[in-house]
Parts: structure tokens; sequence; C-alpha cells
């Protein structure tokens, strides 16, 4: 058995899906699951029309819903010469989403979030799925939701493995090409989750772990895993083998390329994971395995924007202690706030977090009446692992830092933008 998983990049435009088309087609083979992404920023555009929809503006909901609707029928005008039955099938899905949306939301926006961001992936592999049968690769289209059961801790749900593992070796045990959905999976009881953003490699990862495949690729639109992100710096060079431990380090840290649950689950059974790009199948790409010398490996940059910093302080003066350190840690996970850099002194702790105003505003409510707060946006956070103190100095003399947390192997610096 072997997994493919392809991200929105490749499949944004009409070229892309028939680049994918060609890459499948080449190396179909008995026993291939391929794990499709939303195409393009779907799932950005679906959060706005979550957006909208929370805050009862119905006009711009139904004016964003019809712009994802329509992005996704140019798509299928310009890849099937018969357009009736994928089609209808797509306008089905819109017809969901509206129907959804009519409705008054539930008093869980994480709920909502998930019933809605979903249809990204549903739709795109259902495109992808007749576009195979349309260039005579037969395959069978399966709703990962049905096998794929979670908790119901929605927007980053948790996998009950036992049972998932049961469904899912049952239903993918014959030797032909599957197509199913990343990024989401289904309760017990029939409800949609979603396992976090980029998830779709997490759901590649378990799909071959569950099934114990010979390797998984995902397929990605640079050269495989890099040293900084060509989007950001210039100055960047291929990586070609990773451990598997240095592959969790870098997601952990925020690195794009690599979901930070990925690895696990094929460390587990070392099961090699590939990254390769899309548009040349025949580059090396970087092989993910259990390979030794990581501490070799140059200076690595991984950005995260849209962060912001909360300065709790103590109202009284007193010293931040344990128990006050519990209390801000147990409301963090309430709110689902991770955070990607903590600083303390005797009578404040500083930390920095992906910035979601909804969360950090009821996170904050709650400690008002014990601490002082102050919150700082618009920020990034540098991380470089295998920094040398040259590459350090360039980053912190070129750079607006306003908090850094430095050990041997990886310098993290908070930048004012």
């Amino acid at each position: 058995m072997f997994i493919y998983k392809f991200g929105g990049a490749s499949l944004k435009d009409s070229e892309g899906i028939k680049t994918v088309g060609k890459i499948i087609k080449r190396n179909a083979k008995e026993g291939l699951v391929i794990v499709i992404s939303a195409m393009g920023k779907t799932t950005n555009a679906l959060e706005i029309v979550h957006k909208y929809y929370l805050s009862g503006d119905k006009n711009n909901c139904k004016a964003h819903i019809e712009t994802i609707k329509m992005y996704h029928l140019n798509l299928i005008g310009e890849i099937f010469s018969e357009k009736n039955n994928i089609c209808r099938k797509i306008n089905n899905y819109f017809l969901e989403i509206e129907e959804i949306t009519n409705k008054e939301p539930s008093l869980n926006p994480d709920f909502e979030y998930d019933k809605i961001v979903s249809y990204g992936e549903l739709i795109s592999s259902t495109i992808i799925s007749e576009y195979l049968k349309s260039i005579d690769v037969e395959n069978e289209w399966v709703d990962i939701r049905e096998y794929l059961i979670t908790d119901d801790f929605f927007r980053e749900a948790n996998i009950n493995f036992a049972l998932s593992e049961k469904l899912i070796c049952g239903k993918f045990k014959s030797n032909k090409i599957f197509v199913t959905q990343g990024f989401i999976g289904g309760t017990i009881t029939k409800l949609t989750t979603t396992l976090g953003r980029e998830g779709s490699d997490y759901t590649a990862a378990l799909l071959g772990y569950f099934l114990n495949a010979e390797s998984v690729t995902i397929w990605k639109d640079v050269p495989g895993i890099l040293t900084a992100d060509p989007k950001i710096m210039n100055n960047y060079t291929q990586i070609k083998k990773l451990s598997y431990e240095e592959a969790i380090e870098l997601a952990y840290y925020g690195a794009q390329v690599i979901h930070p649950r990925t690895i696990k689950p094929l460390q587990n059974k070392n099961i090699p994971l590939y990254v390769k790009p899309f548009y040349n199948e025949e580059e090396t790409g970087t092989e993910i395995s259990c390979c030794q010398n990581q501490n070799k490996l140059p200076p690595i940059f991984i950005h995260k924007f849209n962060q912001c910093i909360i300065n709790i302080t103590s109202k009284d003066f007193s010293f931040i202690v344990e128990e006050n350190i519990k209390y801000i840690f147990t409301l963090l996970c309430k709110h689902k706030l991770k955070t990607n850099l903590l600083q303390q002194s005797a009578i404040s702790i500083s930390l920095c977090v992906d910035y979601d105003e909804r969360k950090v505003y009821s996170f904050t409510k709650e400690l008002e009446n014990s601490f002082t707060i102050k919150i700082e946006t618009n920020l990034t956070l540098l991380t470089i692992r295998h920094y040398t103190l040259k590459v350090l100095a360039e980053q912190v003399n070129s750079n607006n830092v306003i908090l850094e947390d430095i050990n041997r192997y990886v310098a993290k610096l908070v930048i004012k933008n």
C-alpha cells in the first residue's frame, strides 16, 4: 500500500490538477490511497464564510459562498469535457453549505467551523476522483468521516486509534486506487470534525500507519524541505534527508511543510515519508526516515506570522508562582491557545501565541480580575534551528527584536513587524 497526499497549492488551477492527474496515471498501482486537500485558498475562503455566518451578516456570507462556488465550477469547465455529472455533485455540496448558513448558529463556534470548512476537502476530492475517471484512472471515492473516527474536540480533534484502525483496514483492504479527504474526520455520532490547519498531512500519515504502507509521499509546490521559506528569504538550500526526530522538531516550531502530528505515526512503524515537488516528479525531494547525523545540518529558518505577546502581571506585585502558572495554563488549554514562547520574571509572565482575536480576548478576559494584561500584536516569531553566532547576530541586528529565547540548538526571536 502506498499513500499520496496532494496539497491545495498543487490543485489551485487547471494546470495543477492536470499535472496531479499525470502523476497518478504514471504511478497508478494496486493499493494506492490518494489524500486530497482543499483547492488553492478554499479553506481560507470558507473561514471567512464561517466568520460572516457567526456575525449574522447573511449578505456577505452568501456572496462569499457564491465566489467559492464559481471558482470550483470554473475549474471544472477547464478540465472536463462532459460536466453535467460533476457539476450536479458540486452544486449539491453548495446547497448543503447554504442550508447550514441559513439556520441560526449554535453556541459552539468551533462546531460550526468544522461543519462549514470541511466542505473544501469534500468538494476537491470529488472533483479529483471524477477527473481521474475521465482520464481512465479507475478509483473509489471514500468519505473519510465514516472511517477516521475522532472525539468531539472541534477544530483540533483527537483520533480514536482503535476504532479508526478497525474501520480503515476493513475499507481499504482491496488492491485498488482510493481517493479521500485530508484534514477531516467524524465522531461516532456522525458529526464532522477537523484535525487542525494543514491536517491533511496528518491524515496521510495515519492512513500509512493503519495500513502499514510502504511509504507516504507528500507532493508540494517546493523542491522538498528547505532551510528557509523561498517566499521570505532568498538564501536557502534543500535538505535531502531528515531524521524523524529532526522533522518533529521543525514541525513543532512551525515549519509549514509538515503538520506537527505527521511524523510520530510513521516513526512508530519506520515508514519513510517523502516530500516531493509535484511539478517535477523526477526530483528526489526530501526523505524523512531514521537517518542519523542531523547535528551537521545548516541553520534552518522558520517564520510564524500573526503572533502576539500577552503580558500577564500580578496586580499586587506578588510573585508569579507555580499556582499562578497552573491557573494560566489551565485557561490556555480551555481557550485552545498554544504557547510558542514563554518568558517569566518575578511578577510577570509573557506568552507568545498565535493571534486569534476571539480566543485571545476570551482568555485574557478571565485573567483581568487577578492580573494586569497587556497585548502586543503585529508580531512575527522567527525560529532558527542549528543557528550559528554569525547568523544569529545578523538577524538580531537587522530586525526589531522585542523578545528572545536562546538555547544550545534553537534561537527564538519575536520581531515587531
